[in-house]
């Protein structure tokens, strides 16, 4: 697939969605994408050398059994992402970060019309809270390399690895609801 190269405006949030130390739980089992932090602290290096607006979502678990759970590690945020002063938190209990949460508001507030996502997981998070920004009718894009998953077993107990859950949940986001692009293009774009 590809993108053409478009302008990203100066104002461009950048959305990293649940990159906690609980994706590393062998619980998740396989997963793709394993430069995905690598890209990006590499999008984040980026926007704060270009001071834009950067969001930290970060989930919080009401599941007794969840890695996601606060008072354990999982709950932190990974070392590499860690928010610095004046980059926005946002906390969820939910698969959508603008269910529950102030993000919509916040991001009006401040005139924000781009968005661009990253993170986990690419066919929860990731795809539900991009649904809810495009039909808001935010301008998003989906950084395909800076997103990743896990294996998925279906209704028939068929299991289906990471990178085609991935892919599968990309083009159901992609014309529809953002664009899908890769980190280079988009910093191309910066």
């Amino acid at each position: 697939m590809e993108v053409k190269l478009t302008r990203i405006p100066s104002n461009a949030v950048l959305i990293i969605i649940d990159v906690q130390k609980a994706i590393d739980h062998p619980s998740w089992g396989r997963r793709n994408n394993d430069q995905a932090e690598t890209n990006i602290v590499q999008l984040l290096s980026a926007w704060r050398e270009t001071h834009r607006p950067v969001v930290h979502v970060r989930h919080l678990s009401t599941e007794p059994g969840s890695t996601y759970r606060p008072g354990q590690e999982g709950c932190d945020f990974k070392d590499a992402v860690l928010p610095k002063a004046g980059e926005e938190i946002v906390d969820k209990q939910v698969n959508c970060a603008f269910i529950g949460t102030d993000l919509e508001q916040w991001l009006r507030k401040n005139g924000y019309q781009t968005l661009v996502v990253t993170g986990v997981i690419t066919n929860n998070s990731v795809e539900a809270t991009v649904r809810v920004a495009g039909n808001l009718g935010f301008d998003t894009y989906v950084v395909s390399d800076a997103t990743a998953t896990f294996d998925k077993i279906d209704l028939d107990q068929k299991l289906h690895p990471a990178a085609l859950v991935h892919a599968l949940s990309l083009a159901n986001m992609h014309q529809e609801y953002a664009t899908v692009i890769d980190t280079q293009t988009l910093l191309q774009g910066l």
